[in-house]
């Protein structure tokens, strides 16, 4: 299963719908080719997808909307994912999930939730409507029409006959098991700001060595129902630890969050799943960022179409891109939008970094007048 489109209407932190496509939606050209994932014969995805705004302009709520999206196609229960930032005290949300499956053809997923306040647990959600278009890839002439189900009836329906499903799960799962389909999802939005290993064994020696070649060696062993942390630098005494917390004492912040995130990398490109990263620059410098999205735009190392979905602060890293398209600009003025750079530049040629700090795109900067008072500020404190 590949995710083509999702749209979201009815979530109460957003201005405006959300509408976010994984393809690419610009000419692709010979040497776009080896950044991106080929899908079809005239589609491609994107590897890597970044989404990008100033403090507060609602990037990890945009993360988490795509989680959710991602979770009901997995079909997982919306009451036990972390739903209710996103959909809060929601009358009526509908979520279009397009994807390409593995039988030949492309879906359309309709899914309706409502919310029912019950104290003291907060909101509880309900799939309310579903209904489930498909149309085979011969019938799908261009690029124009690959996520447009308009004019088609849908071959599925939620109805009451279906007693035996939750009803904050989706129907997709009838389908997922019928095709054998599954998606792989990886996440990293609960370690933004915490740097703990959550896992005792796997370690690449290769991801050590790359983040501090200094270790020697570092991993976990089982005794007696007791797991013992070894780690050890070059010329120095090894070191004995019972609990991964510890480890923060003599790793960086950045090596520990490194082992999370490229171990999970491992796993996302072998299977092609999706992994979601909020503030990727986060305790890491920018080379080792630029090489995680580096891996994500190789075509030969991506084989299997994982992609890669993160937020940043950092306008330098959208140089990174040939194309406008893997990018998006968020922004909260009154609410949450999301825009795709190929919408406003339609140039690949215009250096990324310089259109967004230059405050072109509009939203992009912090505010001048904001940016004078606090200079006034601190001016009058000192003095």
């Amino acid at each position: 299963m590949k995710i083509l489109r999702i749209t979201a209407q009815g979530l109460p932190l957003f201005k405006q719908d959300l509408d976010i496509l994984f393809y690419a939606q610009q000419r692709v050209n010979e040497d776009d080719k080896e950044k991106l994932f080929k899908l079809l014969p005239n589609i491609f995805l994107h590897g890597a997808n970044a989404f990008i705004g100033v403090n507060a302009s609602g990037k990890t709520s945009v993360l988490k909307a795509i989680q959710l999206a991602l979770s009901i196609v997995k079909n997982e229960a919306i009451n036990h994912v972390d739903a209710k930032t996103i959909l809060g005290g929601t009358k009526k949300a509908v979520f279009r999930i397009c994807f390409y499956s593995v039988n030949g053809k492309v879906y359309c997923l309709e899914t309706e939730i409502t919310s029912q306040k019950k104290k003291p647990d907060g909101f509880v959600y309900s799939i309310i409507k579903e209904h489930l278009w498909e149309k085979p890839v011969t019938d799908i002439k261009s690029k124009k029409y690959l996520t447009d189900f308009s004019g088609l009836t849908p071959v599925y329906t939620r109805n009451e006959e279906e007693i035996f499903l939750s009803d904050d799960v989706s129907f997709i799962i009838a389908h997922n098991r019928r095709n054998r389909e599954r998606l792989e999802i990886f996440s990293l939005l609960s370690y933004t700001n915490i740097n703990v290993l959550p896992f005792t064994e796997g370690i690449a020696p290769e991801i050590i060595t790359f983040l501090d070649p200094t270790i020697e060696k570092l991993y976990f062993e089982q005794s007696d129902n007791k797991t013992f942390i070894h780690l050890k630098f070059a010329e120095e005494e090894e070191i004995i630890l019972n609990n991964a917390v510890d480890l923060e004492q003599y790793l960086s912040s950045g090596t520990i969050k490194g082992i999370v995130t490229f171990s999970m990398v491992k796993d996302v490109l072998q299977t092609g799943g999706y992994f979601l990263v909020d503030e990727i620059e986060n305790h890491f410098n920018k080379e080792i960022v630029t090489t995680l999205i580096r891996f994500f735009m190789d075509s030969r190392l991506n084989r299997n179409g994982g992609t890669l979905i993160f937020t940043t602060h950092y306008p330098e890293l959208l140089d990174e891109y040939d194309r406008n398209d893997g990018i998006h600009i968020i922004r909260n003025r009154n609410g949450i939008t999301v825009e795709n750079l190929s919408g406003i530049l339609k140039r690949n040629d215009i250096k990324k970094s310089d259109a967004y700090q230059s405050g072109f795109l509009e939203g992009t900067t912090p505010a001048y007048e904001a940016y004078i008072r606090l200079k006034k500020s601190i001016e009058a404190s000192i003095g």
